[in-house]
């Protein structure tokens, strides 16, 4: 039985795009960074080297759980460093707790939970694309998108949206038990219950972890810190844009790559 549980969102918590890197140091002075993301032929997502070394010592001493709203299909593009080359993660939650991975392979029971607390406490998917069609402007919408048959996404140009759209559109979600969320370029509409949040108390309960520790940088993610003894948040995104913060969640300053290595280091000073 472990003592800790490590969980923490991967984009821009752990791993980084290109455009997130947020380095703001002299060329010659950028860390070293390891692409831990391919897609297409191209190196997507980084981490520091320093905090691949980072992660490899935790995972050594503790679980570690990635928690990520991306697809099982996106999240399965990402390898991260370990303490062996072959290393994966014990378990892993997709697609904003639709998906519970234990060693790779997906939970059905935890599917069919999910189906169960979707269908009891939100209004249906298709009723949430057909408004985010009829509302969202192809003028300053890029992509629509739907993930897993679970919830929906916009690709936006941010900059052209209209004033007030995203508290409407939060508004009209609420009323059907979703939520919104704005990341980066992409515009978020997820049904309450399915909850980051939830699928890592299924983890705490299937491992009897005593401590968990989390990490996150988005709405998204408020639920996964309120579910774990002692949370982080890096100095940018949607938490620290809004000023969010909660018992036993510590508000770091740092900012892109940077803050994934602090998060990191700051973790493994609690596990070791």
């Amino acid at each position: 039985m472990p003592q800790f549980l490590v969980a923490s969102d991967l984009d821009r918590t752990l791993v980084y795009s290109n455009r997130a890197l947020g380095l703001d140091v002299p060329d010659r002075l950028a860390p070293r960074l390891l692409a831990v993301e391919v897609h297409d032929g191209k190196a997507l997502s980084f981490m520091t080297e320093q905090a691949a070394a980072l992660l490899a010592e935790i995972a050594a001493l503790a679980p570690v759980v990635p928690v990520t709203t991306r697809t099982r299909a996106q999240y399965e593009r990402i390898h991260l460093p370990g303490p062996t080359a072959d290393w994966i993660p014990p378990y892993a939650v997709c697609a904003n707790g639709g998906h519970l991975l234990v060693d790779g392979l997906p939970d059905r029971d935890w599917q069919h939970e999910v189906r169960t607390r979707l269908d009891e406490g939100s209004a249906p998917l298709a009723q949430v694309v057909e408004h985010l069609a009829l509302t969202a402007d192809p003028e300053w919408t890029h992509k629509r998108r739907v993930a897993d048959e679970l919830f929906a996404y916009l690709v936006v140009e941010r900059a052209e949206l209209p004033p007030g759209w995203i508290d409407d559109l939060t508004a009209w979600c609420a009323e059907r038990g979703w939520t919104v969320s704005l990341q980066g370029r992409k515009v978020y509409a997820v049904p309450a219950p399915l909850s980051k949040g939830a699928a890592l108390d299924e983890v705490r309960r299937r491992t009897g972890a005593t401590t968990v520790l989390a990490a996150g940088d988005s709405l998204l993610d408020a639920e996964l810190l309120l579910a774990a003894d002692l949370g982080w948040r890096p100095g940018h995104g949607e938490l620290a844009e809004t000023g969010w913060t909660a018992p036993g969640v510590t508000a770091l300053t740092e900012t892109g790559v940077g803050a994934g290595e602090e998060i990191l280091r700051q973790v493994l000073k609690h596990v070791s």
